[in-house]
């Protein structure tokens, strides 16, 4: 492995053998005030390595969901930021939960929110930096994320061929981010699939993926 590294600085980094990656969305306005969105699962395309699912709620025990949301307080107000802060974690097989990454914006792991919180993160953004009463973070119902990103082989003008199909299923909301070209892997948008049982939501969030494909106008 270490043939063909560039001799440059380097960072070695022993593999983490973990059992999910979990995320938790905190809100903190410029008074300090703080909340968390409930802990998300996510699940992770093999090949592309990006987000392909996002579950919420994540399909943990309450005391691990609690342990994560701690953590990412303690995250937050150690970057002491304004905003939403998105805290990306390890869940390891034997209980520990890393820190994997941060990012200090509205995110991936919160989309769900537009169909299944009180409160929305893009609304919750805005109250924090106008130092706002942040709004309620719970859950109305459970919710699950699909990615639409770019099909392999497809460079272009972009249709999203089956978008009819997954319109007329219940539950299921598509946001389409406007981008006239598509390639492999690019995100062009997102599917939120809400049910009061997470797990049917995942079963038709699989049926959405199935479903709606972005392809190029050959």
């Amino acid at each position: 492995d270490l043939t063909d590294l560039p001799q440059v600085e380097c960072i070695y980094e022993d593999m983490i053998d973990f059992e999910l990656e979990l995320a938790v969305i905190v809100a903190r306005n410029a008074s300090g005030d703080m909340k968390t969105y409930p802990v998300v699962e996510m699940e992770f395309h093999p090949e592309a390595n990006q987000v392909e699912y996002v579950i919420c709620p994540a399909r943990i025990d309450d005391a691990v969901s609690e342990k994560a949301r701690a953590i990412a307080l303690e995250v937050s107000a150690a970057y002491d930021h304004v905003g939403l802060l998105a805290v990306e974690m390890f869940l390891t097989k034997n209980g520990d939960i890393l820190v994997n990454e941060v990012a200090p914006r509205p995110h991936n792991s919160g989309h769900y929110s537009i169909e299944g919180s009180v409160t929305d993160q893009f609304e919750q953004h805005v109250r924090c930096v106008l130092d706002l009463p942040l709004g309620n973070t719970d859950s109305t119902v459970a919710a699950v994320m699909v990615n639409l990103v770019g099909e392999e082989g497809h460079t272009g003008n972009v249709i999203y061929d089956g978008i009819e199909d997954i319109l007329a299923m219940p539950g299921v909301t598509p946001h389409i981010y406007g981008k006239k070209q598509t390639r492999p892997f690019r995100k062009m948008g997102h599917v939120t699939v809400v049910d009061k049982d997470v797990a049917v939501a995942r079963e038709i969030a699989a049926q959405v993926k199935d479903r709606i494909k972005v392809v190029a106008n050959s």
